[in-house]
């Protein structure tokens, strides 16, 4: 009798150990479809998870071209994309309906409808997970992983790296335009995201807000000029979109990143730039280092500087510019 029980226990025992290992399996895994994406994701990982059925993968890239000139202009990256995307990515046009093309500033954002309606008509749904990356510094994915954000949708992550990391892994790619059903991406707007032109200039003289220029050094010293005007909104801390890299185009380390924003993670933070692109960078990595309120000053220098009412200054020793 004694032994009938002891072998009962040890076949309970044995599996309560094989259920407890089954779950510990399935949720470290990562593959439930339910399970947080990180904000950034490798191209290893990409190539893993490319065909999952809920990911949706856009290509988010702006060329920007030099002319004879000395100048710059912007244009759509629809005919990069069509040269060569990775497999099954869309292409999300942020030179079309993910901007509000009847604004006087260029990259305006667009309503929250119009904004979620481009998404669904990618086939981003409330269920979809979505991977973001560009051709260039990842500016361009991170203005729309921000809007993303705005629009209540947190299940986006970047490729670090870019399309250069893909193809750096001899990844093939693919002319084949993208052919995933339309979905619905519903609005649940945190307003609070982006922010203007009033709200900025409330907060040159309230010291519980920072702001946040991402800007090269030399425009932001006043040595250079990029918009109407030289120099910073007063008292922003300069961290250049192009500092948040290292020399592959990968992202720097947390620890890197966090050594080069000295602010309070829990007080208010402004990012700005020149259209919001290089600022969305900023407030990328913000958010992964635990900032917990951040905005992106979406019109920017475009703005800010075009009216000579809005106060700007060069470098001073008053203002720190992060290297």
């Amino acid at each position: 009798m004694q032994g009938g029980r002891n072998v009962g226990f040890l076949r309970t025992f044995i599996l309560s150990i094989a259920t407890w290992a089954l779950m510990v399996a399935c949720s470290s895994s990562g593959e439930q479809p339910d399970a947080k994406m990180d904000s950034l994701v490798t191209a290893e990982w990409l190539s893993q998870h490319l065909d999952d059925p809920n990911l949706v993968v856009l290509d988010c890239t702006v060329m920007v071209e030099m002319l004879e000139d000395g100048g710059v202009r912007v244009v759509s990256g629809q005919s990069h994309y069509k040269s060569g995307h990775i497999p099954t990515a869309g292409f999300a046009d942020l030179m079309g309906d993910l901007s509000d093309n009847e604004s006087p500033f260029q990259f305006a954002v667009p309503t929250p409808e119009q904004f979620a309606s481009a998404m669904s008509a990618l086939g981003v749904g409330d269920d979809s997970r979505v991977v973001l990356y560009d051709a260039s510094n990842s500016g361009w994915a991170a203005r729309v992983w921000w809007m993303l954000r705005w629009v209540g949708f947190d299940r986006a992550a970047l490729l670090d790296g870019g399309l250069a990391a893909w193809n750096e892994l001899g990844r093939p790619l693919s002319t084949e335009p993208a052919s995933r059903a339309a979905s619905h991406l519903t609005v649940a707007l945190r307003p609070e995201l982006i922010a203007d032109r009033d709200e900025v200039l409330a907060s040159i003289e309230n010291d519980a807000v920072s702001l946040i220029d991402a800007m090269p050094a030399a425009h932001y010293s006043g040595e250079m000029v990029m918009y109407d005007r030289p120099g910073h909104i007063p008292g922003a801390l300069n961290v250049p979109a192009s500092s948040l890299f290292d020399d592959s185009g990968r992202f720097r380390s947390n620890d890197e990143l966090a050594s080069m924003i000295e602010s309070d993670r829990n007080a208010r933070s402004i990012t700005y730039c020149g259209g919001g692109i290089s600022a969305s960078a900023d407030a990328f990595i913000l958010t992964r280092l635990g900032f917990t309120d951040v905005a992106v000053y979406a019109a920017s220098l475009q703005e800010w500087a075009a009216d000579p009412s809005n106060p700007m200054k060069t470098a001073s020793s008053q203002d720190r510019i992060s290297q």
